[in-house]
């Protein structure tokens, strides 16, 4: 064989001694060639530096063996790590992945999604930044092109992956009033998401119920606070706070100490989403865990389904959520709720 030229699939099947189509099915994990010859077969591929052709592959099948993923933020600790988990399950499944952050722009966000298809990908997970509005559904006419599985978003049109974010509402709101709080503040993410929304709402509920709602704000998924939250800490008047994210909390938490109270000797909060810095954090902050791994690989496994069997009844898949107890709450007293 010429060492100057990329070996092809025919130099496989010759150096193995097999037929083109058995170095083929034992290449692409297909057709019926007995485990010890596949076997044989990846390791001559594999001592030649035999990689696949993608292009001639894409021409062949019209799939690329490519996925796009659009998100609407990376530097926000909680994105990398779900990139992380796409990437994982992705590979389990033979793909690879482009990425696209779009900057929260609903500009950037259709050109991502163009720019991916254009690109060729098979199909796309979508984490839309909202879908309060025509314009957050039907971000490009792209997404009509391809298979489309939409992640925390609750869109109408799409297959989507989602946790019970009410739930997490709730389980945040039940464990501070076990824990004797009676004045608690909720920081929502903001509220053009439904993610967002249901978290509130659950804390919210379940607040009005066994406890008091002394205010109920909303901020952008950072740590930089906008004034309506600040001027509601400034009050003093809660003993406990639910944020959205775990990044609003790490920023309220931020905020209480400017004013000289201590988390949580003064004030008690819990976070939601269990980014990485939520254990590293001083101190460690008690949170709402979502099974990202397992929404990921469910979101994978539904695109992998319409990539090669085509349109469906749309399906949504919710995952439950659970609370992890960190030293960001401290038990008090329980006083009668007036």
């Amino acid at each position: 064989m010429d060492t100057s030229r990329r070996p092809t699939l025919k130099d496989v099947a010759r150096a193995a001694g097999v037929s083109l189509a058995s170095a083929s099915y034992a290449i692409n994990g297909s057709g019926s060639v007995g485990e010890a010859t596949r076997a044989h077969i990846l390791q001559v591929a594999a001592g030649l530096g035999y990689r696949p052709n993608t292009s001639a592959k894409a021409m062949k099948t019209g799939r690329t063996g490519v996925l796009g993923l659009v998100v609407p933020d990376l530097t926000n600790p909680f994105f990398p790590g779900l990139a992380q988990a796409v990437l994982q399950a992705a590979r389990r499944q033979g793909y690879s992945v482009l990425i696209a952050d779009t900057g929260g722009a609903p500009d950037e966000e259709r050109a991502a999604i163009r720019f991916l298809t254009d690109h060729g990908v098979d199909g796309l997970l979508w984490f839309p930044i909202d879908d309060s509005s025509p314009r957050g559904r039907r971000a490009s006419p792209e997404l009509d092109r391809i298979p489309v599985v939409v992640l925390d978003r609750n869109l109408p049109d799409h297959d989507v992956v989602l946790a019970d974010y009410a739930l997490g509402g709730r389980l945040a709101a039940d464990h501070l009033i076990a824990a004797g709080h009676v004045d608690i503040g909720v920081i929502s993410g903001p509220t053009a998401a439904s993610s967002a929304r249901d978290r509130a709402e659950g804390a919210v509920r379940t607040i009005q119920r066994s406890a008091r709602l002394a205010w109920h704000v909303e901020n952008a998924f950072s740590l930089d606070l906008d004034p309506a939250v600040t001027a509601a800490l400034d009050r003093r008047s809660v003993t406990a706070v639910i944020a959205g994210s775990d990044m609003i909390a790490i920023g309220a938490m931020r905020h209480l100490q400017t004013l000289g109270l201590s988390v949580p000797d003064d004030v008690s909060i819990v976070g939601f989403d269990d980014i990485p810095w939520a254990a590293l954090n001083t101190p460690p902050l008690t949170t709402i865990d979502m099974p990202i791994e397992a929404m990921i690989g469910s979101a994978i496994e539904t695109l992998v389904q319409r990539i090669f069997e085509g349109p469906g009844v749309r399906s949504q898949t919710v995952f439950d959520v659970s609370l992890v107890e960190r030293s960001s709450v401290r038990p008090l007293v329980r006083a009668e709720v007036r």
